[in-house]
């Protein structure tokens, strides 16, 4: 079996650019060509939210005009930049959708070697992501029900501090806790995220967790604490997690071909706009590292390294 991820996809309305300078919908597009190119072709494809820029019906009735192209099925949750009334009204005719009206867009998928399980990490009007008790408890009782199926967990907001600081202060409240649920269901072999727009790997509750590449702009790599505010062209890519009976999901990046110049989008606003983006996002970062990063892992005895 071979799942397909897509993340950060940034669909905008008809003949429009992202941002005023990026075509994130003809970047889309050249991805769902790549992807259909693919051989052997993915038996499925993920969409790890951020589907939408602004989470509007003209730009999900766009984004399902360009995913229509794509051969195999596809799945998508929300990230931050969607907006889950409009993604439900576009999207209610899939089958694996939760009703128009719900609360979340979770379900699972039953139909591949590799059960699929999609949470829904949004907040409405927030960048962060939350994993609240009414989510952690639908995840460990849709864990719990197939205890003996290999299982990937996809999501929008990555559990874990990825080292990019400002991006990790709008990440995941309550990434703890599912760490611990995830580390006593021995069935989960991939927790695969976006919302970082870079792919990032760690051992995390006793699997893999990991973002992928947005089929757009990707994020500045700043890992020296800055702040970072940059968007660039870096290769955009699809992330390909490909089962191997003896060794379980290998995952590999298949690049999208492209030659859009190199962007630096938020680095070129006002100075003043920029500090104020630069501070909130430091004080943002602190209250993330005091509530959620600085936690202990349940598995943490796992990674310790003593340097």
């Amino acid at each position: 079996m071979i799942i397909a991820q897509i993340t950060d996809l940034h669909v905008v309305a008809r003949d429009r650019l992202c941002y005023q300078q990026i075509p994130t919908n003809a970047q889309l597009a050249e991805a769902v060509t790549h992807i259909n190119s693919l051989v052997p072709r993915p038996d499925v494809v993920i969409a790890s939210g951020d589907l939408a820029d602004h989470g509007r019906q003209e730009e999900y009735e766009v984004l399902r005009e360009i995913l229509a192209k794509l051969t195999p099925p596809l799945f998508v949750i929300p990230g931050n930049h969607d907006r889950r009334e409009a993604l439900l009204k576009v999207f209610a005719d899939q089958g694996y959708m939760p009703p128009v009206g719900s609360s979340f867009i979770h379900y699972a998928v039953e139909d591949y070697p590799i059960r699929l399980v999609g949470l829904d990490t949004s907040v409405p009007e927030h960048h962060h992501g939350m994993m609240c008790e009414e989510r952690l408890r639908w995840l460990d009782e849709t864990l719990s029900a197939q205890p003996n199926r290999p299982t990937m967990v996809f999501m929008h907001h990555p559990p874990f501090r990825t080292g990019v600081n400002w991006m990790d202060a709008s990440g995941l409240h309550g990434g703890r806790r599912m760490e611990e649920i995830v580390s006593r269901h021995r069935n989960v072999i991939r927790v695969a995220a976006g919302h970082i727009h870079r792919p990032i790997h760690v051992a995390w509750g006793g699997t893999l967790a990991s973002t992928a590449p947005s089929t757009c702009h990707q994020v500045t790599l700043n890992l020296a604490g800055g702040d970072g505010f940059e968007f660039v062209m870096e290769p955009r890519a699809v992330q390909l997690h490909v089962l191997d009976p003896g060794y379980g999901l290998v995952s590999h990046l298949s690049y999208v071909p492209s030659d859009y110049r190199n962007v630096a989008v938020i680095g070129s606003l006002p100075e003043k706009d920029r500090e104020m983006l630069v501070g909130r996002a430091k004080r943002d970062y602190e209250d993330m590292c005091r509530a959620e990063y600085d936690l202990p892992s349940v598995t943490q005895d796992r990674n310790q390294v003593d340097l």
